[in-house]
């Protein structure tokens, strides 16, 4: 069987599955945690969801590359061990970029190690695919992710202080929504964007079946 999956072709469905179909926070809710603590700014985003997807690529692919060596028997032990390396090795490289972002992430980078995530690739996909296979899938989850954050980020941002990167948006007689800066407002952007996802996902149900309705009905005549 693991053969088998070995030799799948890599499809455009290899990278867009992450992108929407499964995307991590949307549709499979993970990764709750820096979701919904972090998005406050879209610079906090942008730096945990590119941090995530560094970490997410070099485990998985990492894993990937030891799949026929790693004995089953510890083989989650053995990926939380890789996937600490690389949370450590994005660690200083964040410190030695910006103190500011940083700082503003604070215990969340270190964090990424528990992320579900990167855990569920590595088990459910890395340890049954080559590399390059590997690679494409987890590109496409770690672009999905770090969408999501953009998502919560932006909202969360323009309504909590009026800006977007600094930059005011609203003008001076803009009145912030404080709360969404507060942990309070991680959770209702979240669900406003689960809703809007939720609502999406329906009427394509609906247009599908209308579909399959009409081409039944050509069929009968």
């Amino acid at each position: 069987m693991a053969a088998g999956q070995q030799q799948q072709p890599i499809t455009m469905d290899t990278f867009l599955v992450g992108l929407w179909r499964e995307n991590p926070v949307f549709v499979m809710l993970l990764g709750m945690c820096p979701v919904l603590a972090v998005t406050n700014s879209v610079a906090n985003a942008l730096a945990m969801g590119l941090a995530t997807t560094f970490v997410l690529l070099c485990s998985t692919g990492m894993v990937s590359i030891l799949r026929s060596v790693i004995p089953k028997e510890v083989r989650i032990a053995a990926y939380i061990v890789i996937i600490a390396t690389f949370v450590t090795v994005v660690d200083y490289l964040i410190q030695a970029i910006s103190l500011e972002i940083y700082n503003a992430l604070g215990a969340f980078i270190q964090l990424i190690v528990v992320n579900c995530m990167i855990l569920g690739r590595a088990e459910a996909f890395a340890s049954r695919n080559r590399l390059s296979r590997t690679m494409v899938n987890s590109l496409g989850m770690g672009i999905g992710f770090t969408i999501a954050l953009l998502c919560l980020g932006s909202v969360r941002e323009l309504l909590g202080s009026g800006e977007l990167l600094g930059y005011p948006v609203f003008g001076a007689a803009f009145e912030p929504w404080v709360i969404m800066l507060l942990p309070p407002g991680g959770f209702f952007v979240l669900g406003g964007w689960l809703l809007l996802f939720a609502w999406i996902k329906e009427r394509q149900q609906q247009r599908a079946v209308r579909q399959r309705t009409e081409e039944a009905g050509h069929d009968v005549r």
